[in-house]
């Protein structure tokens, strides 16, 4: 089966989980024996520093469609222009400079996406379509997120497939919004939901959150969770000296960070963790370096900067060191996640996880018996969570041990993209 899946770029500035999804999947079906493609758009996709498809175009490129939305000069400019601003070192190089996964202030933009053929980037949306039925043919085409379903229904008309929609997160974007643009936006996505063959929710959760969010019925809902290759990770005992606290995300405000921030200096105020550190990595972009800022310069008001590791590199090779280095990683997303890649990226190196009830956190957990779950989401409660693990190498290492033997036993990625090929295969009937 040929498979098209169209991906939003990241341009590598900090760790994407949904980008490192989406990629890792395109691998597994190719393992599996499918001829699958993927479409980057707005950046390129890059993991651990390379462009993963150099052999097709960026579309929808992100300076491009900026200017022409914001500018109507831009609107008309010449094609060695337009050619310009979608290459990719103009791309790697805006990804750098930009904050660009804020919603404020793209509210507009976000609306014209979502109205395909009739919003302000048709030319690209023609330009796409042409390409898959020119050159991709694919058998489905299979879209990462649901902030892209303006695309639906011209691709299902004039390339003739199927279309499939992922979701995750969509409402971390959508709900950051000012209410009246947040309500028009939820709108537009419940109409543009008909044109869609089938949604897949990476949790239970999650998927009950976007049905009630855009009226999707229950039979075009499907959940299919995301899985990693247990052979790539390498289990290893909870790191005893020293012990060490991770978090890798993004390194922002939404993420969490300042709950860990706090919840640290709080823990280290007792005596049984003066040795303890904390081990931080997942990038940012330029809108959060004044918030990790504040952070660092509480740890060292508090006298403990020297405890604190900000890890640059997240590559896959640098994250198993990283992993090696733990005793327990969390990520205490403010609002929950959708899933969090780096919870089974963690389960499978033997490092249990401390989250908060949360989102699918405790789907998650519950799932895998890798973790503890707290509540509420404060830096107390994660203080006390993390104090009563970390003074617990029992219950540590059975949390490592059934993690890992969780991830090898359900979310192999190879059983779970299995699952999606027969999803692709009952829409294509």
């Amino acid at each position: 089966m040929r498979i098209v899946n169209i991906v939003p770029g990241f341009g590598g500035t900090f760790y994407c989980g949904n980008c490192l999804r989406d990629s890792a999947y395109v691998m597994s079906l190719r393992e599996l024996g499918h001829d699958a493609v993927t479409l980057p758009m707005y950046m390129p996709l890059t993991i651990d520093g390379e462009n993963t498809n150099e052999e097709v175009p960026v579309f929808y490129g992100a300076v491009n469609i900026y200017l022409k939305q914001q500018f109507p000069a831009f609107r008309h400019m010449p094609a060695w222009m337009e050619t310009l601003l979608d290459s990719k070192p103009v791309l790697k190089y805006a990804a750098k400079k930009s904050g660009s996964t804020r919603a404020h202030g793209l509210e507009e933009l976000t609306e014209s996406m979502l109205l395909g053929r009739d919003g302000r980037q048709n030319q690209e949306l023609s330009r796409l379509v042409d390409y898959l039925k020119n050159h991709a043919k694919p058998d489905v085409v299979h879209f990462s997120n649901a902030l892209l379903l303006g695309m639906a229904s011209q691709i299902r008309e004039e390339v003739k497939v199927p279309v499939v929609f992922s979701l995750q997160d969509e409402d971390v974007w959508v709900d950051a919004m000012e209410p009246s643009w947040r309500k028009r936006i939820w709108q537009l996505m419940t109409e543009k939901s008909r044109e869609v063959d089938a949604f897949v929710s990476v949790s239970s959760w999650f998927a009950g959150v976007m049905q009630e969010r855009m009226q999707i019925p229950p039979e075009k809902m499907h959940v299919v969770r995301i899985g990693v290759k247990p052979g790539k990770y390498t289990w290893s005992a909870p790191a005893e000296t020293p012990q060490s606290i991770g978090y890798l995300s993004r390194i922002c405000e939404e993420n969490g960070f300042e709950i860990l921030a706090d919840a640290f200096i709080l823990l280290k105020a007792d005596p049984r963790f003066r040795n303890t550190k904390l081990k931080v990595t997942g990038g940012m972009t330029s809108d959060d370096q004044p918030f990790i800022q504040r952070q660092l310069k509480k740890f060292e008001e508090n006298h403990i900067l020297q405890d604190v590791e900000i890890l640059p590199d997240f590559g896959s090779g640098a994250l198993n060191d990283f992993f090696r280095s733990l005793t327990v990683l969390s990520v205490p997303v403010l609002k929950g996640e959708a899933f969090g890649l780096y919870q089974i990226e963690a389960l499978a190196s033997g490092v249990p996880l401390v989250q908060p009830n949360l989102g699918a956190f405790p789907e998650i957990s519950s799932a895998t018996g890798g973790g503890l779950i707290y509540h509420p989401n404060t830096p107390e409660a994660l203080a006390a969570s993390l104090s009563q693990l970390l003074s617990d190498p029992e219950t540590l290492d059975r949390l490592s041990r059934t993690g890992r033997r969780s991830i090898e036993d359900s979310f192999d990625c190879n059983v779970l993209t299995n699952n999606m090929v027969k999803l692709y295969q009952s829409v294509r009937k």
